[in-house]
C-alpha cells in the first residue's frame, strides 16, 4: 500500500471510530416494566411515577436515553404470560417487576433479560433467587416484607383490643402456612400475650372465606391478622366487611385495607420499592449483575388507623398509638 493511500485510511479511520464509540456509549437503552394491576388503577401510576423519579434523578429520562415499555396485567394469568413474552421479546437491557405473579412468567420467558421485582413477598421461598443476599440467575429486586415484623401485627392488635385472646391469621395457602417466615414470627410471640393463633389458608373462593372467618367468630374474644398474599388483597372487602359483621378486631398488612374500612393496618410503603428499583436498574445498566445485587428488604413501614370503625367495634385506641399513626382515618 502506497503512503498517500495508507494515511488515507488512517484517516477515515479516525473519523470513523468517535461516531462508532459515540453510538454505543449514546444507545438508548430499554426497560421493560410489568404491572399486575390494569392501567386505570390507582395503584398503578404512584409506582410508576416512583419508578421514573427514581431513574430521572440518576440520569435516565425516557425518551432521551432509555426507552420504558409498560405492560399492565390487570391480575389476569394468562395476560401476564402473554405480556412477559412481549417484553422479552423486545430484548430489553432490563425488565422491572411488580410482583410474584409477574415474576414466575418473566422467568419462564427468560433466564438472560436481567429483572428486578419490586414487591414480592418471599423470592427464597418462590424459587426466584438462590439466597437474598446472593440471588444468583438473572433476578434480584425488593421484598415486601421482612418477616420478622410480622409478630408486630399481633402486639398491635393486643395494644388496640386487650380482650383478644384468639386470633386467626389470613394467608393465601399457596404455601403450607405454618412453615412460612410470617407465621413463625407471630407464633413466637403469641404466648407472652397469652393469644392462641388459628392459621387459615385461603384461597379465591368467596363463600370458603366467608365460612372459615364464621367459624372462628363464634367463640368469644377473637381478633384477625390478615397476612400477606394475593387471595387476601384480592377479597379485601369480603374480609373487611366480615370483620365488621362479626366484630372482630383486625389487623391488615396494607394501607387500603383501612382506608376500605378496616380497623388498623401496619406495613410497608408499597410505592417506595419501585423508587429504590431505579437504583438496581441503573447498577444494571452500567454492567452488574443481576444475581450480585442482594435482595433487599423494605426501609419504611406506615400505620393506618380507622376510628370510625374502632368506635364502630367499641374500641378506644389509645394514645400512644395515635401518636405513632402516619395517618388517622375519622
Amino acid at each position: 500500500m502506497r503512503r498517500r493511500d495508507f494515511i488515507k485510511v488512517i484517516a477515515g479511520s479516525a473519523i470513523a471510530w468517535p461516531f462508532a464509540t459515540g453510538a454505543q456509549v449514546d444507545r438508548k437503552r430499554r426497560i421493560g416494566v410489568i404491572l399486575a394491576y390494569a392501567e386505570d388503577n390507582p395503584e398503578a401510576p404512584p409506582r410508576i411515577a416512583a419508578l421514573v423519579k427514581g431513574l430521572r434523578q440518576l440520569g435516565w429520562i425516557d425518551g432521551r436515553n432509555i426507552q420504558l415499555d409498560y405492560r399492565y396485567s390487570g391480575g389476569d394469568t394468562e395476560r401476564t404470560r402473554k405480556y412477559a413474552a412481549e417484553l422479552v421479546a423486545l430484548a430489553p437491557d432490563v425488565i422491572v417487576a411488580g410482583n410474584t405473579s409477574t415474576v414466575a412468567p418473566l422467568q419462564r420467558a427468560t433466564r438472560t433479560v436481567p429483572i428486578v421485582f419490586a414487591g414480592v413477598v418471599d423470592p427464597v421461598a418462590a424459587g426466584f433467587v438462590e439466597t437474598l443476599a446472593r440471588p444468583g440467575g438473572n433476578t434480584t429486586g425488593f421484598t415486601q416484607f421482612e418477616y420478622g415484623m410480622s409478630g408486630k401485627w399481633l402486639e398491635l392488635l393486643k395494644e388496640v383490643a386487650p380482650n383478644v385472646t384468639r386470633v386467626a391469621v389470613l394467608r393465601a395457602r399457596d404455601v403450607n402456612i405454618t412453615e412460612t417466615g410470617e407465621f413463625a414470627a407471630i407464633q413466637a410471640v403469641a404466648p407472652s400475650l397469652r393469644v392462641e393463633i388459628s392459621p387459615i389458608g385461603i384461597g379465591d373462593a368467596e363463600d370458603e372465606i366467608e365460612r372459615a372467618v364464621t367459624t372462628f367468630a363464634r367463640t368469644s374474644n377473637g381478633g384477625l391478622i390478615v397476612g400477606t398474599g394475593t387471595p387476601g388483597v384480592r377479597h379485601r372487602k369480603l374480609i373487611t366487611r366480615l370483620a365488621a359483621r362479626h366484630r372482630l378486631p383486625a389487623v391488615y398488612p396494607y394501607h387500603f385495607f383501612v382506608t376500605e374500612g378496616g380497623l388498623i393496618s401496619y406495613g410497608p410503603d408499597r410505592v417506595d420499592p419501585f423508587h429504590r428499583a431505579a437504583a438496581y436498574v441503573d447498577r444494571i445498566l452500567k454492567g452488574e449483575k443481576p444475581g450480585d445485587l442482594p435482595v433487599q428488604a423494605p426501609t419504611k413501614y406506615e400505620l393506618v388507623v380507622n376510628l370510625k370503625t374502632a368506635k364502630a367495634l367499641g374500641l378506644t385506641i389509645p394514645t400512644a398509638v395515635l401518636t405513632r399513626a402516619d395517618e388517622v382515618i375519622e
